[in-house]
């Protein structure tokens, strides 16, 4: 009878070892299903994501020029199966063609909280930490979606998508936070 029981406890121990097995194979392809291309709210189809860029977008060469604010509904979505939300293509900033002094973009303290000094560009991957558009944070720092662009961060997840910073080059006072995950951006503020 004992080694019947023995035969029995270890045959249960096999079963159980072979069952979170299948659980952690499960779970990583899982996660892994969630990267690379991204189903997007706003249309578009499955995009795949570039990688970070090397650098932010161009600065416009636009003169100053008195600018009526953009049509309610711009359309992003390039090239067939792109998201109708800016994103980046290559090194190609899709929707930062606008011009310079875009009158949403204008503050008239830009950087109230001081310039954010925790490093930019794809050397400097973030990992989001809580929040939501309008207070996120990372190691330390608080940031906040500029108002008008919450649409475009609608699939970001707060607690963990992957953030690269860059300077915008053409708006005093933004930066321009950029989803690995996503592979979309948006304009965003430091808060300190």
């Amino acid at each position: 009878m004992g080694r019947r029981m023995l035969a029995q406890s270890h045959m249960n121990r096999l079963m159980l070892c072979a069952a979170l097995s299948a659980a952690c194979v499960f779970c990583l392809s899982a996660q892994e299903r969630g990267r690379g291309e991204q189903p997007h709210p706003q249309g578009g189809g499955r995009f795949t994501p570039s990688p970070a860029p090397q650098h932010g977008p161009p600065r416009m060469n636009a003169a100053p020029q008195h600018v009526t604010p953009p049509p309610v509904e711009k359309r992003f979505n390039d090239q067939p199966g792109h998201p109708n939300i800016p994103h980046v293509d290559g090194n190609r900033w899709v929707g930062h063609e606008g011009p310079p002094n875009d009158p949403r973009f204008h503050l008239d303290h830009p950087f109230p909280h001081g310039q954010f000094k925790g490093g930019f560009g794809p050397r400097h991957v973030w990992h989001l930490a809580g929040g939501g558009p309008s207070r996120f944070w990372f190691n330390g720092f608080y940031f906040s979606v500029a108002p008008f662009e919450f649409d475009y961060v609608a699939d970001w997840n707060w607690a963990s998508d992957p953030i690269v910073l860059y300077d915008d080059p053409d708006h005093p006072g933004w930066y321009l936070a950029y989803n690995e995950r996503t592979g979309t951006y948006a304009h965003v503020q430091y808060l300190g």
